[in-house]
């Protein structure tokens, strides 16, 4: 039967902990790992009702996308709001973990969740993240020692790349060094050039395992003082990020797919707001679930027509449109990241069709009530 540590292992799997913020907090919130798990809870918040929710059909798991505790716990005390929520979840035997930014930046993750709810195809990150910082690493070892070499290298973290391990290039050529007076050759003799059939040995490592690489070099190498070269690769852009720009099948007016957002997605009762021209044609479209303001500049690079997110400011937005920036569509925190509820649903179900689990599928919006009014100018 599944436990709770094999979840937060799936979990962990599908948005890795490490693509975090550090600022975030991630992960498993309360609960024993061994414990067994037989229903899940997907959603957003961790409210009251989503605690009852969950008392009430016997789950022993809940996957929740905002974190319960972030800045400034210093007490879980019942007497709190939140320690209230950890309480009736150890009494219950409820466990609870988080995936955050993680969620944000993992792909697939909250934004494609929300890019496949509104039909945008061939999504790419809207702001990728960069791979890990690499070196290249190339050394020059006398034929029969390169294996030698090669396997200290690896055990000090060379040669991984991806889901590989081990890899390294080689190509056999001729060396040619003269020992000088004071040295003591390994190969060769004080005053005579020696030429060596050599590999060129090459293979990449984390630059934070610089060190450790080149200890372990210098210690295996044959040679007093061993050649190599170490080469800083560039930064390039992964495939994961946050946000998300792609097409739409048809394009369409700006009034038109503020009509088919508001159907789309599961609302908060103040609905959307849009800014920009409602005649303006939309084919491109970018989207982030949650805030999404910090994409401003991004969105307008990716030559979005609009830009669908949440929690917009009146000046960030005013400003953007100024410069000529997409049109905007604010649809509200809850109801762009509430599609990854399903995402996250699926791949539980998928990984074990025995489990039972549900999506809190009421607004934990803390907007819940929406007054139009007469639509007069406020003067």
């Amino acid at each position: 039967m599944a436990a709770v540590g094999d979840l937060v292992e799936l979990i962990d799997e599908h948005y890795p902990p490490h693509l975090a913020e550090s600022w975030d907090s991630v992960g498993l919130v309360c609960g024993d790992p061994l414990d067994t798990v037989t229903a899940v809870l997907v959603c957003v918040d961790v409210t009251d009702a989503v605690v009852d929710h969950a008392i009430a059909h016997g789950v022993e798991l809940i996957v929740a996308h905002h974190p319960l505790l972030l800045r400034g716990v210093d007490t879980v005390g019942a007497h709190t709001p939140k320690g209230r929520i950890v309480h009736r979840l150890v009494r219950a035997g409820c466990a609870l973990v988080t995936a955050h930014t993680n969620a944000d930046i993992a792909r697939p993750g909250v934004s494609d969740a929300l890019a496949d709810a509104l039909g945008v195809l061939d999504t790419r990150p809207l702001q990728p993240t960069t791979a890990p910082a690499l070196d290249k690493w190339v050394v020059f070892v006398p034929v029969g020692d390169t294996d030698a070499v090669a396997d200290a290298m690896f055990r000090a973290g060379a040669g991984a790349i991806g889901d590989y391990s081990r890899c390294r290039w080689q190509v056999t050529g001729s060396g040619q060094f003269l020992p000088g007076d004071a040295a003591t050759p390994h190969i060769g003799t004080r005053g005579e050039i020696e030429t060596v059939v050599e590999d060129r040995l090459e293979m990449v490592a984390p630059r934070s395992r610089r060190d450790a690489v080149l200890a372990a070099l210098r210690d295996a190498h044959p040679y007093e003082e061993p050649a190599f070269d170490v080469l800083v690769q560039a930064a390039l852009a992964e495939d994961r990020g946050l946000g998300r720009v792609g097409r739409l099948a048809e394009p369409t007016t700006l009034s038109a797919f503020a009509d088919h957002v508001a159907s789309a997605l599961h609302l908060a009762p103040w609905g959307v707001r849009v800014a920009g021209d409602p005649d303006a044609e939309v084919a491109t479209v970018a989207v982030c679930g949650g805030a999404g303001d910090s994409l401003l500049d991004a969105a307008t690079a990716s030559g979005a027509h609009v830009f669908v997110t949440a929690d917009l400011r009146h000046h960030p937005a005013d400003e953007h449109l100024r410069t000529g920036g997409p049109a905007l569509v604010d649809a509200g925190h809850w109801a762009t990241e509430f599609p990854w509820c399903a995402q996250v649903a699926g791949v539980v179900s998928a990984w074990d069709p025995s489990l039972v689990v549900d999506v809190f599928e009421a607004p934990t919006d803390p907007f819940t009530v929406h007054a139009a009014g007469d639509g007069g100018s406020g003067e």
